[in-house]
């Protein structure tokens, strides 16, 4: 007699199904519980949570050590007249003592002379000893950096009480009624530096599929129109200072420019990471270092010469040339912008099967098969 096939129990079917767990199954192990966890959300979330509050400590560190108690290291002054008599040797002394800073003294034939070089800002002040050490002029340069011609100046009063010898002081190129402090210059490069790698940011997020041209491209174009955007709300909205409209414009497209290829080239190399080492270079180091809100002489000397060949320091000074000293733009902040531009360029370009954007050579409405 032949029997039907009888259907399993429901219990006995589910528990075939799905094999069983709890306190009846095989624990995971820890490597098993590792992998589960590292393929999950929770672990590059539990990875920003470090990251981010490292970065908001070594942001108020490096701000703070950079920027909090300013203190005159080297400071290139030019010397004219009887300053290698004893009078003068006297002041000298004197003014270092007050300071707390050595004088990097430059000696030049005349007064108009040292002003030549105040002007190309290879010095931040000039002692001019007259009459044999009977009297001094000081000139100051605020625009050359204002936290200088400060401490040069709150000095002077002291050193001629303590010497005897009268000082006059005289600010050779004062800073901008709308620009007090001399920071305006700072903040539209920090604008600048900030929005040029953001921008490359947000074109690898919301326009992942560029190609490495048309990427390129677009970093330009915002550039352009971002350093406009900057520029006109400096100068022409807030009035806040008197720009040379197309050279500052063209600075800050640079700038942008820069900092954004310089993310790209770090998107190519650590992906989603790229933030890291970005953030690092260009505000971490790069905006302390830059010589916009402390001078550079009053800067730790290794930051201060580092942040001349850094995107934020280069671009600073190139912007703080041309709206303070036309007609004395040097090359070399120039040069430091279209170097990091290049060679981010160069190695994005060279590398670009790495980047993680891009959509190969099909056309746009293309569907994957």
């Amino acid at each position: 007699m032949s029997h039907l096939p009888q259907e399993p129990e429901p219990e006995k079917a589910q528990e075939k199904a799905h094999p069983p767990h709890g306190e009846h199954g095989r624990p995971l192990s820890g490597s098993e519980r590792w992998a589960g966890f590292k393929g999950s959300p929770f672990f590059p979330a539990c990875v920003l949570v470090l990251i981010l509050s490292a970065a908001a400590a070594l942001f108020a560190g490096s701000y703070t050590y950079s920027m909090a108690n300013p203190t005159p290291h080297n400071i290139p002054t030019g010397v004219t007249g009887a300053y290698d008599q004893a009078q003068g040797r006297k002041f000298l002394g004197a003014m270092e003592k007050a300071l707390d800073a050595q004088l990097d003294l430059k000696p030049y034939a005349s007064r108009a002379a040292a002003r030549d070089a105040l002007d190309a800002q290879k010095i931040y002040a000039v002692l001019d000893v007259r009459g044999g050490g009977s009297r001094v002029h000081l000139d100051v340069s605020g625009a050359s950096g204002v936290t200088v011609a400060q401490v040069f100046t709150e000095a002077a009063a002291p050193v001629s009480k303590a010497t005897g010898i009268p000082v006059t002081v005289k600010d050779q190129n004062p800073l901008q009624g709308g620009d007090p402090r001399g920071l305006t210059i700072f903040y539209i490069t920090l604008a600048a530096v900030i929005i040029g790698f953001v921008g490359a940011i947000q074109l690898s997020v919301h326009a992942r599929g560029l190609n490495p041209a048309e990427r390129i491209a677009f970093t330009i174009a915002y550039a352009l129109l971002g350093g406009f955007a900057v520029a006109a709300v400096a100068d022409w909205g807030l009035g806040a200072v008197d720009l040379p409209f197309v050279e500052s414009w063209l600075i800050l497209a640079l700038t942008m420019f820069t900092c954004g290829m310089v993310f790209t080239m770090f998107n190519t190399f650590f992906h989603r990471w790229a933030m890291i080492p970005t953030w690092g270079l260009l505000v971490l180091l790069g905006n302390p270092a830059s010589g916009g809100a402390v001078a550079p002489p009053l800067l730790p000397t290794v930051i201060g010469r580092l942040g001349q060949w850094l995107p934020p320091g280069a671009s600073y000074n190139a912007q703080h040339t041309a709206v303070y000293f036309q007609g004395n733009q040097h090359a070399f902040p120039i040069l430091v912008l279209a170097g990091w531009s290049l060679v981010s360029c160069a190695l994005f370009w060279f590398w670009r099967h790495r980047h993680p954007g891009g959509r190969g050579t099909g056309p746009l409405h293309a569907a994957p098969v």
